[in-house]
């Protein structure tokens, strides 16, 4: 199957808003240099020199780099601040180099303009963030001759999924601009892929993990190190005379003061920062947050479910009022709480709760709920559960001990819960449903450390799918052979 991509008019955008700030810069073709040919060792009789040439692999000996930007600190300046203005974005004062951004500083008129120069650009997730930075590369390459692009991200699972996005949209591109782009992922074990990077002269992509320049293990501090298997030269210095342009994947991961220090080693041309959520702001040129992304109906709605935590004095029970509805005798409540099982473990389990149910007996007589919990009343109009000890749940709230775990599989449940029912109402209208799950870190989806590679949320969600899938098969009056239809429908 070919996966077909179509332009979007929002994606155009956010790769002219970078395109615009450099106005005015000529195209050149890449600038060519002598790569260095590093040293090679040659055994002669009776001694044992060093001789400075091409090692016997036949090393390209011309490389072709970034050509510098040709604009001025104040025509630079101007770009940006109109970009800005277009966009109702707050402007820039005043350029600023890496360096001087942490010391707060203006840019001086004697730095090269270009140098280090950070441009910001905020998509909201599932907007194609990935395709925009990759389009901007091309767009770069065909407009000003640039050519030598390092994405950089903050973890191994992003990276993959980087590389898989390159491999995907290749025929894509090539098909609009006529040409491919050659990308690799940076391994130090293959330093012969570095020597192609900077000596062929079409667009070329390096793919890096920050681990691979900012951790202090063996393997990682190899980019630093003069490598006899390199020929006496540093992978880091090889990398620079390119002048690469840094393009940073959700950069808000790389805040670290390794990550930070390391990245002028690079000796960009300039840094473009792509991220939904820039904890620190630098050059902002363009933003498509989640209200612009539903004013520009690239989702048809957005809705948030919010849960309130609160504790309840003297008392550890665990309680979480899910919803109320309406039956033909009397209202019910869905509650989420502790039960003690036959064979003594305790797990939290869901509740149907009417009027003069005593929570101690449905849990199976836990001491946390003696006494304490009898409902009394069961409000629909207030969406309130009331017991007779006059605690007061509203849906959504959650009381008694909650650690952040459980409080993370209550919002996986509810998402999962109001995206079924939304795919029901909606299904026969055609009508496709999106939940997003905004996560920490990738880590805790996706966990390469385990043996199948589940992290604590992919388990949570699957765990919590199956009982709500399970939920609303047995509500459902179908035979065997619908229900196997209706799993179906439930997992697409």
């Amino acid at each position: 199957m070919k996966i077909q991509f179509k332009v979007q008019p929002y994606q155009t955008d956010a790769v002219n808003a970078v395109l615009e700030c450099f106005a005015g810069q000529p195209y050149q073709d890449a600038f060519s240099y002598r790569i260095d040919p590093g040293r090679v060792q040659q055994v002669q009789p009776a001694q044992q020199t060093m001789h400075y040439g091409l090692p016997e692999s036949g090393t390209a000996d011309h490389g072709f780099r970034n050509q510098d930007i040709q604009l001025s600190p104040a025509d630079l300046l101007k770009n940006i601040q109109r970009v800005q203005k277009q966009q109702n974005l707050f402007q820039s004062e005043g350029l600023q180099t890496y360096t001087d951004i942490r010391r707060d500083r203006p840019m001086a008129a004697s730095y090269n303009p270009g140098a280090d120069l950070n441009i910001d650009v905020e998509m909201e997730t599932g907007t194609g963030k990935t395709y925009c930075y990759i389009k901007t590369i091309f767009e770069m390459n065909q407009q000003f001759g640039w050519s030598k692009f390092i994405i950089i991200v903050p973890s191994i699972a992003i990276r993959e999924g980087v590389q898989k996005s390159l491999q995907m949209t290749a025929e894509h591109f090539a098909e609009q601009y006529h040409k491919k782009a050659r990308f690799f992922t940076y391994n130090s074990r293959r330093l012969h892929e570095l020597e192609s990077f900077s000596s062929d002269s079409g667009i070329n992509i390096m793919v890096m993990n920050i681990q691979a320049f900012n951790s202090r293990g063996a393997d990682n501090r190899r980019i630093y190190d003069e490598l006899d298997d390199f020929q006496s030269r540093r992978p880091m210095d090889v990398i620079k005379a390119n002048r690469p342009i840094l393009i940073l994947d959700e950069p808000q991961k790389m805040g670290g003061k390794a990550t930070l220090d390391a990245l002028p080693e690079f000796d960009p041309l300039f840094i473009i920062r792509y991220s939904a959520t820039h904890t620190v702001q630098h050059h902002l040129v363009h933003r498509l947050d989640a209200v612009d992304a539903y004013n520009q109906k690239l989702v048809k709605k957005i809705a948030v479910r919010g849960i309130q935590t609160r504790g309840i004095g003297g008392s550890s029970a665990y309680l979480y009022l899910q919803n109320i509805e309406i039956t033909k005798q009397s209202p019910v409540a869905y509650l989420d709480m502790q039960v003690q099982l036959k064979s003594g473990q305790i797990k939290r389990q869901v509740k149907r709760i009417q009027h003069g149910d005593n929570l101690f007996d449905l849990s199976g007589g836990l001491d946390a709920y003696r006494d304490r919990y009898v409902v009394s009343q069961i409000d629909v109009l207030a969406d309130t559960l009331e017991f007779t000890n006059g605690t007061v749940l509203k849906a959504g709230d959650v009381v008694g001990d909650v650690s952040e775990d459980q409080l993370r599989r209550i919002q996986i449940r509810e998402t999962v819960k109001a995206h079924l029912e939304k795919e029901k109402r909606l299904f026969n209208q055609g009508i496709k449903v999106l939940s997003l799950f905004f996560i920490d870190e990738v880590a805790k989806y996706r966990d390469y450390s385990q043996e199948d590679e589940k992290g604590e949320y992919a388990r949570i969600f699957e765990e919590e799918y199956r009982d709500a899938r399970d939920n609303y098969l047995s509500e459902l009056a179908l035979d065997d052979n619908d229900k196997r239809y209706s799993h179906f429908w439930c997992m697409r």
